[in-house]
């Protein structure tokens, strides 16, 4: 991985993108934001990040169809989901569908910190265990 985490946050609200990106950003994350799905699975054919922050809820595409194409197209990406909808059946469906975490919105900035940080390690220990020589797990 290189220097920054790359991080990218898809939501249909300035406020929650712009949000997110002021609690990201920094030293350790460079963080890229945009309103749809169809526009973040664009920008991910171009330049794979390490872990993104979906919305569930938002014009054309939905979350859910996102995060299953993410999830077939670049498995190593990290998702985490923040709704402002949040459902058991929604919750359960996109951790089925390989989504690192789920959050209800509106998420404490200390909670997205967190479950940002855990993704990346997840990532890092996924890359790490590939790497690993055969016979030692």
């Amino acid at each position: 991985m290189q220097d920054k985490t790359k991080i990218l946050v898809i939501d249909d609200e300035e406020i929650v993108r712009l949000s997110h990106r002021r609690i990201l950003a920094g030293d350790r994350f460079n963080v890229e934001t945009v309103l749809d799905g169809s526009e973040g699975l664009r920008l991910l054919e171009q330049h794979p990040v390490d872990v993104v922050l979906l919305d569930l809820r938002m014009p054309g595409m939905d979350g859910i169809s996102v995060l299953k194409t993410i999830k077939e197209k670049w498995p190593e990406i990290e998702v985490v989901v923040i709704t402002g909808y949040p459902s058991i059946e929604t919750a359960k469906e996109a951790i089925q569908l390989g989504a690192y975490d789920y959050l209800a919105k509106p998420a404490d900035p200390d909670d997205i910190m967190k479950v940002t940080r855990g993704a990346v390690m997840q990532k890092q220990w996924g890359m790490h265990k590939e790497q690993a020589p055969i016979g030692i797990h």
